[in-house]
């Protein structure tokens, strides 16, 4: 049995969790096994996330008042909680694609920027690209109109240079 000092210091735990997690994934892990929880919770420490697994009574204490506070509504039942640190999405993708592989638990919704994610919003986050990937798609459309610019630059630069050396050949001919 916990005492009240451990659990006292759970909740602050938890508490700066919340206070560092951009989002947090809700997940209803009933099914998996220690080994499973274990592996899911490296992939998610690869991609500066975590999963936690608590009573929901300390969780509750936990996020009130912190951005985090609405996760309330979704804490009902055996759930495990994914905190996103970095990239937003990461958590989502993680979590989404480790319970299709395993066909074992669900996304029951999520917390981002305060708002509550149902889990259909929750199973579209997993979905959108990341950070990086949006950085990638935005560079390459700023890119690309320069790229094609400088390829119809050479273009007609090659040309006229092959029409010099024409020009030069038949003269010297």
């Amino acid at each position: 049995m916990a005492t009240k000092q451990f659990k006292n210091e759970k909740i602050e735990y938890y508490k700066k969790q919340f206070e560092n997690a951009k989002v947090a994934v809700v997940a209803d892990y009933r099914g998996l096994s220690v080994e499973e929880i274990t592996e899911l919770r490296r992939n998610l420490q690869k991609e500066q996330a975590d999963l936690t697994v608590t009573k929901n009574t300390l969780f509750k204490v936990a996020s009130k008042d912190s951005k985090f506070e609405v996760i309330q509504e979704l804490m009902q039942g055996p759930t495990a909680v994914a905190f996103g640190y970095g990239d937003e999405v990461a958590a989502a993708k993680i979590l989404a694609k480790f319970i299709k592989e395993n066909k074992k638990g669900e996304i029951i919704g999520a917390v981002l920027e305060g708002k509550i994610l149902t889990k259909e919003e929750a199973a579209r986050l997993a979905t959108m690209p990341s950070k990086e990937e949006l950085y990638a798609k935005i560079l390459g459309s700023i890119n690309s109109p320069a790229s094609g610019i400088i390829y119809s630059i050479n273009g007609v630069m090659s040309a006229l240079v092959r029409a010099i050396n024409a020009v030069k050949d038949q003269k010297s001919a």
